[in-house]
């Protein structure tokens, strides 16, 4: 049993255009279940996790269709405009003498196994930790019209990953007190605006975002190749 008191978060507040949909990505259909439920399952399963908040939108038809929405841990808070404001919305049910795993409702493919090993990281350093891939193409910097300007490294060059595990309070202090909150991208980048360290966890690599309609079909590859048990 985790030492952690633990909670989830479920960011499910976006409508994801870019994928062609008439609904919310989130909602779309994979290996029989919504990709949302795909995402939740393994934080509601895990043992150590008491809790699992899910931000919608405040228009949001479909979440309580769903029968994960009726699970005992499950609770809703209403979103903001933008991906932090959500977040901060269900930050502030939880309590913040806590630890919270922050995860996007777009990334369905999360595997237990990679939950435990950012809970122990976070047991063992004491501070956050998130979850990544480590970038292998070779990556490019381009102006705003096209043309590159440089090859960047790839050495210590990582894909920022959900979840990421925070101390409640700690990262609720980060987001309200951030100079510059439009540079709030994810969790992690509060918390280095707040001078505080965070470590990256190599992750699977196929914990993708949907976030484009070639997506679907890759992250429905991999969901049925029965590699993630809940």
């Amino acid at each position: 049993m985790s030492r952690l008191n633990l909670n989830a978060v479920i960011a499910a507040a976006g409508i994801g255009k870019r994928v062609g949909a008439n609904i919310p990505k989130q909602y779309l259909t994979l290996s029989g279940k919504t990709i949302i439920e795909h995402s939740m399952l393994p934080f509601l399963n895990h043992p150590d996790i008491k809790q699992v908040v899910v931000s919608i939108a405040e228009k949001d038809q479909w979440f309580n269709r769903l029968a994960v929405a009726r699970h005992p841990k499950v609770s809703v808070v209403i979103g903001g405009e933008e991906r932090v404001d959500s977040v901060l919305s269900a930050l502030k049910v939880l309590p913040e003498e806590g630890y919270v795993l922050v995860h996007d409702a777009a990334r369905p493919c999360i595997s237990s196994c990679d939950i435990n090993k950012l809970i122990k990281s976070v047991e063992q350093s004491e501070h956050g930790a998130i979850l990544g891939s480590r970038v292998r193409d070779t990556m490019k910097r381009s102006d705003p019209q096209g043309k590159i300007i440089h090859t960047v490294s790839r050495d210590d060059l990582w894909h920022a990953l959900t979840p990421q595990l925070f101390e409640n309070k700690v990262l609720i202090n980060a987001i309200e007190n951030a100079e510059f909150p439009q540079q709030i991208t994810d969790e992690a980048s509060a918390i280095e605006m707040a001078g505080l360290p965070v470590t990256v966890i190599e992750g699977r690599s196929d914990n993708l975002k949907v976030t484009r309609e070639e997506d679907l079909k890759l992250a429905e590859l991999y969901l049925s190749s029965q590699l993630h048990n809940y």
